[in-house]
């Protein structure tokens, strides 16, 4: 029982047991906990899911699934000319009245 207690004893001297194991403990339990308390947002949020059919009402159309793919993006961006252009600063918010229009 003597070799024990003093082994428990030293443990409680040891830096890497009395500040390094409850670090370590924090960081691993942390990440388990976050990943539950983030998925909570997503498994009881009052956001109802969107149909294509009121995304339409609204205004918005949603294009096939087929129709945008990696290749018709790539050759709409080769058939642009990006040596050519000219630096169009916007306007600031306390600008808006005194600029002129962008045509």
């Amino acid at each position: 029982m003597d070799s024990v207690s003093r082994s428990i004893a030293s443990l409680k001297k040891n830096r890497l047991f009395k500040y390094g194991f409850p670090f370590i403990l924090l960081v691993v339990g942390g990440l388990f906990g976050l990943r539950e308390f983030t998925g909570l947002r997503y498994k009881y949020g009052k956001k109802p899911a969107l149909r294509p059919e009121e995304l339409e009402d609204k205004g918005i159309e949603m294009k096939k699934p087929g129709e945008v793919t990696l290749e018709t993006e790539f050759n709409k961006l080769v058939t642009l000319d990006i040596d050519n252009w000219e630096n169009i600063r916007g306007p600031r918010p306390w600008e808006k009245e005194t600029l002129p229009k962008v045509k």
